[in-house]
């Protein structure tokens, strides 16, 4: 009986180190391997055997880890003081460094991360955190990325969430909003009044050249007067030919009656006696 356990007792504690030894590392799982305190190699995926008592491992997930950045109080470069958040997207790309380089590779990300939005939106006006976030993305993550570098960290993306304001900046905000719109109206409405000018002239200067188009353009808008619903009018078509025939007999008037009131001629005398000297030499 004492034969038999002095066999069994060393096969079970053999079979139970073997059985501590063993490790299974998932694929996105990589094992950092320390040999009596010293970094030995990294392992993984699937079965390692590690020693007990000699060689220790350390588990890191390769997977992307999502860090929700806290609100911070940000004053922007024009002193406006805003809370922005922000989230935060790396994964370890060495697992060595990720583990002797940082005590905490995922705490230290997060104040790091925490400090480096406050910067960066300290040297923008508010105007830039709310038209340009695509830049401020990435230049948060071009400097994350450089600082985790030696940590074997790889930031691959940061997008700020929110940037809240107090109620009396979106008001202010929203009058400004106001003042453009008004702005752009205006000058729109301009430009129409321009172009509408623009169109008048040419459409005088093509009926001037044709006499029966200005009258075609009378019978219209007599046939959209009389269309009208609201009231009801009655015309006298005048023929425009009729108007010629009076301005030329108020021509020939004023041709013979020169000191007639209201001519432009009038009180000019005879054109010929302008030339004349004064004979006698007196004043008339």
């Amino acid at each position: 009986m004492n034969d038999l356990s002095f066999f069994v007792v060393p096969l079970v504690i053999l079979i139970a180190i073997i059985v501590m030894s063993i490790k299974v590392l998932r694929e996105y799982e990589r094992g950092v391997i320390f040999f009596l305190g010293r970094f030995q190699s990294v392992k993984g995926p699937g079965l390692i055997i590690v020693i007990p008592g000699i060689q220790q491992m350390v588990r890191i997930d390769l997977r992307i880890i999502t860090l929700d950045v806290p609100s911070q109080d940000v004053i922007s470069q024009d002193n406006v003081t805003v809370r922005v958040n922000a989230v935060l997207y790396f994964r370890v790309v060495d697992s060595a460094k990720s583990v002797i380089q940082v005590e905490d590779y995922y705490a230290a990300t997060s104040q790091l991360a925490q400090t480096t939005l406050r910067s960066v939106l300290g040297k923008h006006d508010l105007d830039e955190m709310l038209s340009e976030r695509d830049k401020l993305n990435n230049d948060i993550q071009e400097i994350l990325d450089s600082q985790t570098d030696a940590w074997g960290i790889k930031v691959t993306n940061v997008e700020i969430k929110h940037v809240d304001l107090d109620d009396s900046m979106i008001r202010a905000i929203a009058r400004q909003a106001e003042a453009e719109r008004e702005r752009r109206a205006k000058v729109i409405h301009a430009e129409g009044e321009l172009q509408a000018a623009e169109k008048l002239v040419q459409a005088a200067q093509q009926m001037e050249a044709s006499p029966a188009a200005l009258q075609l353009r009378y019978l219209q808008t007599m046939a959209d007067m009389s269309t009208n619903g609201q009231a009801n009018s009655i015309f006298f078509p005048l023929p425009l030919e009729l108007t010629k025939v009076f301005e030329n007999l108020a021509g020939k008037f004023r041709a013979e009656n020169p000191e007639a009131p209201g001519n432009p001629l009038g009180g000019l005398g005879n054109p010929g006696d302008a030339g004349t000297a004064n004979p006698s030499g007196n004043n008339p």
